[in-house]
Protein backbone atom coordinates (compact mmCIF):
# COMPACT_ATOMS: atom_id res chain seq x y z
CA UNK A 1 0.00 0.00 0.00
CA UNK A 2 1.14 3.35 -1.38
CA UNK A 3 -0.11 6.32 -0.51
CA UNK A 4 1.17 10.46 -1.50
CA UNK A 5 -0.62 13.19 0.55
CA UNK A 6 1.34 16.70 -0.61
CA UNK A 7 5.17 16.40 -0.15
CA UNK A 8 4.04 13.14 2.57
CA UNK A 9 4.92 9.44 1.66
CA UNK A 10 3.15 6.63 3.86
CA UNK A 11 3.39 2.85 3.22
CA UNK A 12 2.66 0.18 4.97
CA UNK A 13 4.16 -3.35 4.16
CA UNK A 14 3.56 -6.74 5.96
CA UNK A 15 6.52 -9.56 5.14
CA UNK A 16 7.52 -12.45 6.91
CA UNK A 17 10.62 -12.75 9.93
CA UNK A 18 12.15 -15.54 8.19
CA UNK A 19 15.33 -15.53 10.94
CA UNK A 20 12.32 -16.17 13.46
CA UNK A 21 10.78 -19.16 12.23
CA UNK A 22 8.90 -21.00 15.47
CA UNK A 23 9.19 -24.48 16.34
CA UNK A 24 6.00 -25.50 15.10
CA UNK A 25 7.87 -24.39 11.64
CA UNK A 26 5.01 -20.77 11.85
CA UNK A 27 6.71 -17.89 10.65
CA UNK A 28 5.69 -14.20 12.36
CA UNK A 29 4.10 -12.02 9.99
CA UNK A 30 5.89 -8.44 10.75
CA UNK A 31 4.82 -4.56 9.74
CA UNK A 32 6.64 -1.99 8.40
CA UNK A 33 5.37 1.93 8.13
CA UNK A 34 7.51 3.79 5.86
CA UNK A 35 6.36 7.91 6.02
CA UNK A 36 8.72 10.16 3.91
CA UNK A 37 11.59 7.29 3.89
CA UNK A 38 11.53 6.80 7.58
CA UNK A 39 11.13 3.31 8.78
CA UNK A 40 9.55 1.91 12.02
CA UNK A 41 7.92 -1.63 12.49
CA UNK A 42 6.25 -4.27 14.76
CA UNK A 43 5.13 -7.45 15.00
CA UNK A 44 1.70 -8.46 13.61
CA UNK A 45 1.73 -11.06 16.47
CA UNK A 46 0.59 -13.68 13.78
CA UNK A 47 2.20 -16.85 12.22
CA UNK A 48 1.46 -18.71 9.53
CA UNK A 49 3.04 -20.92 7.08
CA UNK A 50 5.47 -19.81 4.58
CA UNK A 51 4.03 -22.01 1.59
CA UNK A 52 0.54 -19.90 1.82
CA UNK A 53 2.74 -16.34 1.95
CA UNK A 54 2.28 -13.96 -1.22
CA UNK A 55 4.69 -11.66 -0.81
CA UNK A 56 3.46 -9.55 -3.55
CA UNK A 57 0.26 -8.81 -1.99
CA UNK A 58 1.76 -9.36 1.88
CA UNK A 59 -1.36 -11.43 2.55
CA UNK A 60 -2.03 -15.44 2.80
CA UNK A 61 -2.92 -16.91 -0.60
CA UNK A 62 -5.93 -19.08 -0.82
CA UNK A 63 -9.64 -19.36 0.25
CA UNK A 64 -9.17 -21.80 3.52
CA UNK A 65 -10.77 -20.73 7.03
CA UNK A 66 -6.70 -19.66 7.83
CA UNK A 67 -6.03 -17.92 5.31
CA UNK A 68 -9.00 -16.14 5.65
CA UNK A 69 -8.85 -14.89 9.18
CA UNK A 70 -5.29 -14.11 8.76
CA UNK A 71 -6.19 -11.67 5.71
CA UNK A 72 -8.92 -10.14 8.04
CA UNK A 73 -6.02 -9.37 10.75
CA UNK A 74 -3.83 -7.76 8.99
CA UNK A 75 -6.51 -5.95 6.91
CA UNK A 76 -7.51 -4.11 10.54
CA UNK A 77 -4.16 -3.26 11.54
CA UNK A 78 -4.01 -1.69 7.84
CA UNK A 79 -7.09 0.19 8.19
CA UNK A 80 -6.38 1.08 12.23
CA UNK A 81 -2.82 2.76 11.09
CA UNK A 82 -4.61 4.32 7.93
CA UNK A 83 -6.53 6.03 10.27
CA UNK A 84 -3.98 6.75 12.62
CA UNK A 85 -2.11 8.40 9.68
CA UNK A 86 -5.02 11.18 8.66
CA UNK A 87 -6.18 11.96 11.93
CA UNK A 88 -2.63 13.32 12.75
CA UNK A 89 -2.17 14.99 9.60
CA UNK A 90 -5.87 16.43 10.28
CA UNK A 91 -4.47 18.18 13.84
CA UNK A 92 -2.08 19.42 11.83
CA UNK A 93 0.52 17.29 13.23
CA UNK A 94 4.39 16.24 11.78
CA UNK A 95 3.43 12.21 11.49
CA UNK A 96 6.37 9.78 11.45
CA UNK A 97 6.41 6.29 11.36
CA UNK A 98 7.49 5.65 14.64
CA UNK A 99 4.23 8.06 16.05
CA UNK A 100 1.76 6.46 14.04
CA UNK A 101 3.26 2.63 15.10
CA UNK A 102 3.01 4.22 18.20
CA UNK A 103 -0.36 5.93 18.25
CA UNK A 104 -1.80 2.74 17.05
CA UNK A 105 -0.65 0.24 19.82
CA UNK A 106 -1.50 3.11 22.41
CA UNK A 107 2.35 4.05 23.09
CA UNK A 108 1.66 7.63 22.52
CA UNK A 109 2.57 10.32 24.67
CA UNK A 110 -0.38 10.62 25.83
CA UNK A 111 -1.42 7.08 26.75
CA UNK A 112 -0.22 4.91 29.71
CA UNK A 113 0.80 1.27 29.89
CA UNK A 114 -0.72 -1.43 32.13
CA UNK A 115 3.09 -2.37 33.17
CA UNK A 116 4.70 1.21 33.49
CA UNK A 117 1.81 2.11 35.54
CA UNK A 118 2.24 -0.69 38.20
CA UNK A 119 5.98 -0.15 38.40
CA UNK A 120 5.48 3.53 39.15
CA UNK A 121 3.03 2.78 41.90
CA UNK A 122 4.96 0.11 43.63
CA UNK A 123 7.86 2.65 43.92
CA UNK A 124 5.48 5.04 45.24
CA UNK A 125 4.40 2.35 47.55
CA UNK A 126 8.09 1.31 48.32
CA UNK A 127 8.72 4.91 50.05
CA UNK A 128 5.63 4.38 52.76
CA UNK A 129 6.82 0.98 53.82
CA UNK A 130 7.64 1.61 57.31
CA UNK A 131 5.97 4.10 58.35
CA UNK A 132 1.92 3.56 56.75
CA UNK A 133 2.72 0.58 54.33
CA UNK A 134 3.84 -2.74 55.39
CA UNK A 135 6.39 -4.73 53.91
CA UNK A 136 4.78 -8.19 53.19
CA UNK A 137 1.88 -5.42 51.87
CA UNK A 138 4.46 -4.07 49.40
CA UNK A 139 5.70 -7.78 48.49
CA UNK A 140 2.25 -8.77 47.24
CA UNK A 141 2.29 -5.50 45.22
CA UNK A 142 5.42 -6.64 43.51
CA UNK A 143 4.05 -10.63 43.15
CA UNK A 144 1.38 -9.17 41.21
CA UNK A 145 3.10 -6.98 39.18
CA UNK A 146 5.62 -9.87 38.29
CA UNK A 147 2.87 -12.50 37.44
CA UNK A 148 1.07 -9.75 35.40
CA UNK A 149 4.35 -9.05 33.05
CA UNK A 150 4.63 -13.34 33.01
CA UNK A 151 0.80 -13.08 31.60
CA UNK A 152 1.29 -10.55 29.20
CA UNK A 153 4.01 -11.95 27.86
CA UNK A 154 2.79 -15.76 27.89
CA UNK A 155 -0.78 -14.47 26.65
CA UNK A 156 -0.09 -11.57 24.28
CA UNK A 157 3.84 -12.27 23.28
CA UNK A 158 4.16 -8.65 24.68
CA UNK A 159 6.53 -6.49 27.03
CA UNK A 160 3.64 -4.44 28.09
CA UNK A 161 -0.06 -3.33 26.85
CA UNK A 162 -1.63 -0.07 26.60
CA UNK A 163 -4.15 0.74 29.42
CA UNK A 164 -6.85 0.15 26.97
CA UNK A 165 -6.55 -2.91 26.19
CA UNK A 166 -7.28 -3.94 29.65
CA UNK A 167 -10.93 -5.47 29.03
CA UNK A 168 -12.91 -7.91 31.58
CA UNK A 169 -11.55 -10.46 29.32
CA UNK A 170 -8.20 -9.62 29.86
CA UNK A 171 -9.45 -9.83 33.52
CA UNK A 172 -10.69 -13.28 33.18
CA UNK A 173 -8.14 -14.43 31.43
CA UNK A 174 -5.24 -13.43 33.85
CA UNK A 175 -7.37 -15.29 36.77
CA UNK A 176 -7.11 -18.55 34.48
CA UNK A 177 -3.95 -17.71 34.94
CA UNK A 178 -3.21 -17.37 38.35
CA UNK A 179 -5.24 -20.73 38.71
CA UNK A 180 -3.75 -22.42 36.00
CA UNK A 181 -0.30 -21.64 35.15
CA UNK A 182 0.73 -20.29 38.44
CA UNK A 183 -1.84 -23.16 40.48
CA UNK A 184 -3.02 -20.59 43.08
CA UNK A 185 -6.59 -21.17 44.94
CA UNK A 186 -9.16 -19.34 45.68
CA UNK A 187 -7.98 -16.87 48.35
CA UNK A 188 -5.10 -16.36 46.62
CA UNK A 189 -6.24 -15.55 43.50
CA UNK A 190 -8.65 -12.88 45.19
CA UNK A 191 -5.69 -11.19 47.75
CA UNK A 192 -3.61 -11.10 44.05
CA UNK A 193 -6.65 -9.35 42.09
CA UNK A 194 -7.14 -6.48 45.30
CA UNK A 195 -3.51 -4.94 44.08
CA UNK A 196 -4.75 -5.40 40.52
CA UNK A 197 -8.05 -3.96 41.36
CA UNK A 198 -6.12 -1.09 43.37
CA UNK A 199 -4.03 0.26 40.34
CA UNK A 200 -6.54 0.22 37.70
CA UNK A 201 -8.81 1.99 40.07
CA UNK A 202 -5.71 4.77 40.10
CA UNK A 203 -5.75 4.53 36.33
CA UNK A 204 -9.56 5.69 36.13
CA UNK A 205 -9.44 7.98 38.55
CA UNK A 206 -6.51 9.63 36.58
CA UNK A 207 -8.29 9.43 33.09
CA UNK A 208 -5.92 7.14 31.90
CA UNK A 209 -8.82 4.94 31.23
CA UNK A 210 -12.44 5.41 30.35
CA UNK A 211 -14.05 2.40 31.33
CA UNK A 212 -13.46 0.17 34.12
CA UNK A 213 -12.98 -3.08 33.61
CA UNK A 214 -13.43 -4.52 36.84
CA UNK A 215 -16.86 -3.43 37.33
CA UNK A 216 -18.37 -6.51 36.73
CA UNK A 217 -16.41 -8.93 38.12
CA UNK A 218 -16.40 -10.45 41.32
CA UNK A 219 -14.06 -13.26 43.14
CA UNK A 220 -15.27 -13.67 47.08
CA UNK A 221 -12.63 -15.28 49.21
CA UNK A 222 -13.26 -18.14 50.83
CA UNK A 223 -14.06 -19.04 54.60
CA UNK A 224 -11.06 -21.05 55.77
CA UNK A 225 -10.83 -22.80 59.26
CA UNK A 226 -7.71 -21.16 61.07
CA UNK A 227 -5.13 -23.49 62.09
CA UNK A 228 -4.22 -23.28 65.75
CA UNK A 229 -2.58 -25.78 68.46
CA UNK A 230 -4.42 -27.10 71.72
CA UNK A 231 -3.45 -26.97 75.34
CA UNK A 232 -2.00 -30.36 74.96
CA UNK A 233 0.12 -28.81 71.79
CA UNK A 234 0.94 -26.03 73.38
CA UNK A 235 1.74 -27.44 76.08
CA UNK A 236 4.47 -30.24 74.41
CA UNK A 237 6.09 -27.33 72.82
CA UNK A 238 6.84 -25.53 76.33
CA UNK A 239 8.11 -29.48 77.73
CA UNK A 240 10.37 -30.07 74.65
CA UNK A 241 14.35 -30.35 74.94
CA UNK A 242 16.85 -29.15 72.42
CA UNK A 243 20.30 -29.67 72.42
CA UNK A 244 20.49 -26.19 70.00
CA UNK A 245 20.03 -22.82 71.94
CA UNK A 246 18.64 -21.06 68.37
CA UNK A 247 15.48 -23.99 68.49
CA UNK A 248 15.00 -23.28 72.31
CA UNK A 249 14.99 -19.69 70.90
CA UNK A 250 12.85 -20.21 68.15
CA UNK A 251 10.60 -22.46 70.67
CA UNK A 252 10.10 -19.48 73.23
CA UNK A 253 9.37 -16.92 70.23
CA UNK A 254 6.63 -18.99 69.14
CA UNK A 255 5.53 -19.36 72.54
CA UNK A 256 5.44 -15.89 73.36
CA UNK A 257 3.46 -14.79 70.31
CA UNK A 258 1.10 -17.75 71.77
CA UNK A 259 0.47 -15.73 75.04
CA UNK A 260 0.51 -12.28 73.59
CA UNK A 261 -1.23 -12.68 69.90
CA UNK A 262 1.49 -10.51 68.23
CA UNK A 263 2.02 -11.62 64.95
CA UNK A 264 5.99 -12.38 63.84
CA UNK A 265 6.26 -9.13 61.92
CA UNK A 266 5.06 -7.01 65.20
CA UNK A 267 7.09 -9.15 67.78
CA UNK A 268 10.02 -8.47 65.84
CA UNK A 269 9.33 -4.68 65.63
CA UNK A 270 9.14 -4.75 69.30
CA UNK A 271 11.85 -2.33 71.27
CA UNK A 272 11.72 -1.45 74.95
CA UNK A 273 10.05 1.14 74.57
CA UNK A 274 6.39 -0.75 73.99
CA UNK A 275 6.80 -2.26 77.07
CA UNK A 276 4.90 0.09 79.75
CA UNK A 277 3.39 -0.25 83.28
CA UNK A 278 -0.12 0.63 82.60
CA UNK A 279 -2.80 2.29 85.73
CA UNK A 280 -3.51 -0.89 87.10
CA UNK A 281 0.02 -1.99 87.94
CA UNK A 282 0.72 -4.92 85.16
CA UNK A 283 2.86 -4.80 82.22
CA UNK A 284 1.42 -4.18 79.13
CA UNK A 285 2.79 -3.80 75.43
CA UNK A 286 1.93 -0.72 73.59
CA UNK A 287 2.74 -0.63 69.95
CA UNK A 288 0.92 -0.28 66.19
CA UNK A 289 -0.19 -3.24 64.12
CA UNK A 290 2.15 -3.02 61.27
CA UNK A 291 -0.54 -4.63 59.04
CA UNK A 292 -3.12 -2.02 59.89
CA UNK A 293 -1.58 0.22 61.74
CA UNK A 294 -4.10 0.21 64.54
CA UNK A 295 -3.03 0.48 67.93
CA UNK A 296 -3.15 -2.56 70.17
CA UNK A 297 -2.60 -2.76 74.00
CA UNK A 298 -1.96 -5.71 75.43
CA UNK A 299 -2.04 -7.20 78.58
CA UNK A 300 1.03 -9.46 79.17
CA UNK A 301 0.40 -12.96 80.71
CA UNK A 302 2.68 -14.07 82.80
CA UNK A 303 4.40 -16.78 80.36
CA UNK A 304 4.81 -13.59 77.88
CA UNK A 305 6.44 -11.77 81.16
CA UNK A 306 8.85 -14.64 81.89
CA UNK A 307 10.17 -15.08 78.34
CA UNK A 308 10.87 -11.16 78.02
CA UNK A 309 13.04 -11.77 81.49
CA UNK A 310 14.81 -14.48 80.20
CA UNK A 311 16.45 -12.59 77.01
CA UNK A 312 16.29 -9.00 79.17
CA UNK A 313 19.44 -7.27 77.60
CA UNK A 314 20.78 -10.33 75.15
CA UNK A 315 18.85 -8.59 72.02
CA UNK A 316 20.80 -5.58 70.21
CA UNK A 317 20.14 -1.97 70.51
CA UNK A 318 16.72 -1.49 71.70
CA UNK A 319 14.80 -4.59 70.69
CA UNK A 320 12.92 -6.32 73.16
CA UNK A 321 13.76 -9.77 72.18
CA UNK A 322 16.49 -11.36 70.24
CA UNK A 323 14.04 -12.02 66.93
CA UNK A 324 16.44 -14.10 64.23
CA UNK A 325 15.18 -13.52 60.80
CA UNK A 326 11.66 -14.94 59.58
CA UNK A 327 13.17 -17.59 57.26
CA UNK A 328 15.49 -19.05 60.08
CA UNK A 329 12.20 -19.19 62.45
CA UNK A 330 9.81 -20.53 59.69
CA UNK A 331 12.48 -23.15 59.22
CA UNK A 332 13.10 -23.96 63.07
CA UNK A 333 9.36 -23.88 63.99
CA UNK A 334 8.91 -27.00 61.34
CA UNK A 335 12.02 -28.58 63.09
CA UNK A 336 10.84 -28.30 66.82
CA UNK A 337 7.04 -29.18 66.55
CA UNK A 338 8.33 -32.38 64.63
CA UNK A 339 10.97 -33.14 67.47
CA UNK A 340 7.81 -32.74 70.11
CA UNK A 341 5.67 -35.14 68.47
CA UNK A 342 3.04 -32.70 66.81
CA UNK A 343 2.13 -33.70 63.64
CA UNK A 344 0.69 -30.63 61.84
CA UNK A 345 2.13 -28.91 59.63
CA UNK A 346 2.97 -25.62 62.15
CA UNK A 347 3.28 -22.37 60.71
CA UNK A 348 4.20 -19.34 62.36
CA UNK A 349 0.76 -17.09 61.80
CA UNK A 350 -0.69 -20.00 64.14
CA UNK A 351 0.56 -18.92 67.29
CA UNK A 352 -1.43 -15.69 66.68
CA UNK A 353 -4.39 -18.67 66.02
CA UNK A 354 -3.65 -19.89 69.15
CA UNK A 355 -3.88 -16.98 70.85
CA UNK A 356 -7.21 -16.37 69.84
CA UNK A 357 -8.50 -19.60 70.12
CA UNK A 358 -6.84 -21.68 72.62
CA UNK A 359 -5.75 -18.77 74.98
CA UNK A 360 -8.40 -16.63 75.03
CA UNK A 361 -12.07 -17.52 73.04
CA UNK A 362 -11.72 -20.90 74.93
CA UNK A 363 -10.75 -19.10 78.76
CA UNK A 364 -14.09 -16.80 78.18
CA UNK A 365 -12.93 -13.50 76.69
CA UNK A 366 -15.61 -12.13 75.64
CA UNK A 367 -15.14 -11.91 71.56
CA UNK A 368 -15.14 -7.74 72.12
CA UNK A 369 -11.98 -7.54 74.25
CA UNK A 370 -10.21 -10.29 72.24
CA UNK A 371 -10.98 -7.73 68.60
CA UNK A 372 -9.43 -5.01 70.67
CA UNK A 373 -6.27 -7.40 71.38
CA UNK A 374 -5.82 -8.14 68.06
CA UNK A 375 -6.10 -4.91 66.94
CA UNK A 376 -8.62 -5.33 64.44
CA UNK A 377 -10.37 -2.80 62.71
CA UNK A 378 -13.44 -4.93 62.39
CA UNK A 379 -15.29 -7.87 65.22
CA UNK A 380 -16.20 -9.76 61.76
CA UNK A 381 -12.49 -10.12 61.12
CA UNK A 382 -12.28 -11.68 65.02
CA UNK A 383 -15.36 -13.97 64.47
CA UNK A 384 -12.54 -15.92 61.84
CA UNK A 385 -10.53 -16.95 64.69
CA UNK A 386 -13.79 -17.90 67.12
CA UNK A 387 -13.42 -21.54 66.46
CA UNK A 388 -14.54 -22.79 70.04
CA UNK A 389 -13.20 -26.18 70.40
CA UNK A 390 -15.36 -28.79 71.66
CA UNK A 391 -14.39 -29.04 75.12
CA UNK A 392 -14.93 -25.30 75.77
CA UNK A 393 -18.53 -25.94 74.28
CA UNK A 394 -18.99 -29.27 76.57
CA UNK A 395 -17.83 -26.73 79.47
CA UNK A 396 -20.42 -24.22 78.95
CA UNK A 397 -23.10 -26.68 78.78
CA UNK A 398 -21.85 -28.39 81.94
CA UNK A 399 -21.79 -24.79 83.84
CA UNK A 400 -25.40 -24.06 82.34
CA UNK A 401 -26.19 -27.72 83.54
CA UNK A 402 -25.40 -26.97 87.13
CA UNK A 403 -27.11 -23.53 86.53
CA UNK A 404 -30.47 -25.45 85.98
CA UNK A 405 -30.29 -28.48 88.27
CA UNK A 406 -32.98 -27.60 90.31
CA UNK A 407 -35.22 -26.75 87.54
CA UNK A 408 -34.64 -29.48 85.26
CA UNK A 409 -35.30 -31.53 88.65
CA UNK A 410 -38.63 -29.92 89.21
CA UNK A 411 -39.44 -30.70 85.30
CA UNK A 412 -38.57 -34.04 85.60
CA UNK A 413 -40.43 -34.78 88.34
CA UNK A 414 -43.39 -33.23 86.97
CA UNK A 415 -43.50 -34.57 83.09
Amino acid sequence: MYMVMGRSTFRILFYLKRNAQKKNGLTPVMCRITINGEISQFSCKLNVQEKLWDANFGRLSGRSMVAQEANTILDKIRIGLTRVYYDTIEKGCCATAEKVKNLFLGLGESHKTLLSVFKQYNENYSEQVGKIKSQRSYWKYCTVYNHLKEFVKYYYDKDDLPLHEITPVFISNFELFLRGQKGHKTNTVWSYMMPFRRVINIAVDNGWLQNNPFNNYHVSKENTKRGYLTKDEITMLINGEFKKKSYELIRDLFIFCCFSGLSWRDMYNLTTDNLKTSFDGHLWITTYRQKTGIATDIRLLETAKHIIEKYHGIAEGNKLLPVPCYANCRHGLKVITKLCGIKKNICWHQSRHSYATTICLSNGVPIETLSKLMGHTSIRTTQIYAKIIAQKVSDDIENLSKKIEQMETFICNVI
